[in-house]
């Protein structure tokens, strides 16, 4: 068990780049307990000024793809070049029991052990949009211990995990070759935002698929609308495993971000990113103290079994337990 730190000491310690603090400091954002989401807030107040210098790079793609591989391989190489690395893995919560793998660092294993990378793995949770309730906190604690480059990892492609774009400056979507159909499977909504498609696995038999693959998206690409950023998204192969293809992403994400810095699209995206946050904010808060109430608690068992037995709708269970939690807070 930690020693209770006060919060100048842990702001000293993750501006020193400290990582033991600021896996605590994640720990202490992501707690449910009153004591720690005050300290909690006052940390996220002090590393404010010296967040934002980061580029956050937002990866996903379909389970079996190989984003930890690909993202082991990406940090390393943005290593080799001098940048400190954060990784954001999300794994996902079972419905069942609540539990997560949490089972990233092991995947990432070189990554892991260098000093200039820091993996974070974190339970999604009963958060839509493949990402934690407090991954943009932890992307600001990151930024302020000097991480040049913050990967987001989500736990897969769907229609609810799209939420990583409104974190992230790049949106990078993972494709696997040989699936018949190449744009079977992806969610049109996501290859819309995707600013880079990467199809991963490109190596020995599977060469030609990747290339076939390509062409096919490369072409699938020129009928959506263009961009309000005037990006192009360009279509990329890439075996991880092999380290082939890492250099040229990361090329076409500097030219991502020259560009989009030039023409002012980067800062309007992340000023509108967080006015969306604030409403994600304070609808996780809501939600949080709307169950947390004891009137609610003890009613909402009665209304489900009425539910169940057709006595009164969903709609109608729903209001009456809001005019509860509404009453309790006018007490």
């Amino acid at each position: 068990m930690h020693k209770k730190v006060n919060t100048e000491d842990f702001f000293r310690e993750i501006r020193k780049g400290n990582i033991s603090f600021l896996s605590r400091a994640i720990t202490l954002i992501e707690s449910t307990k009153k004591s720690d989401q005050l300290q909690a807030l006052q940390l996220i107040q002090y590393c404010l000024p010296f967040a934002g210098n980061s580029i956050r790079i937002g990866i996903t793609g379909p389970p079996g793809v190989g984003k930890s591989t690909f993202i082991e391989a990406f940090g390393n190489y943005l290593i080799s070049l001098g940048k400190k690395v954060a990784v954001l893995a999300i794994d996902p919560s079972s419905s069942v029991n609540k539990g997560s793998i949490l089972g990233d660092k092991t995947r990432m294993e070189k990554l892991a052990t260098n000093t200039n990378a820091f993996i974070r793995p974190s339970p999604a949770g009963n958060t839509l949009g493949g990402v934690a309730q407090m991954t943009k906190e932890s992307i600001t604690l990151c930024e302020a211990a000097g991480f040049d480059v913050i990967l987001v990892e989500t736990v897969g492609v769907g229609q609810s995990e799209t939420l990583v774009y409104s974190l992230t400056d790049f949106f990078l979507l993972l494709h696997l070759a040989g699936s018949g159909d190449e744009l079977q499977g992806i969610k049109r909504g996501i290859v819309e935002m995707a600013d880079g498609i990467v199809i991963n696995k490109a190596e020995d038999n599977n060469i030609q698929a990747a290339r076939f693959a390509k062409k096919e998206l490369e072409n699938a690409l020129h009928f959506y609308p263009p961009k309000e950023n005037q990006w192009k998204p360009e279509v990329h192969l890439c075996s991880a495993i092999l380290n082939q293809g890492i250099r040229e992403i990361w090329e076409m994400i500097s030219e991502f971000l020259t560009l989009t810095r030039k023409n002012g699209y980067f800062e309007a995206k992340r000023a509108e990113q967080n006015k969306e946050w604030l409403k994600k904010s304070i609808t996780n808060l809501l939600l949080q103290d709307f169950f947390a109430s004891i009137k609610v608690k003890s009613s909402i068992k009665k209304m489900e079994q009425s539910i169940a037995h057709q006595q009164i709708s969903p709609l109608d269970a729903a209001i009456q337990l809001i005019e509860l939690y509404r009453n309790k807070k006018e007490e």
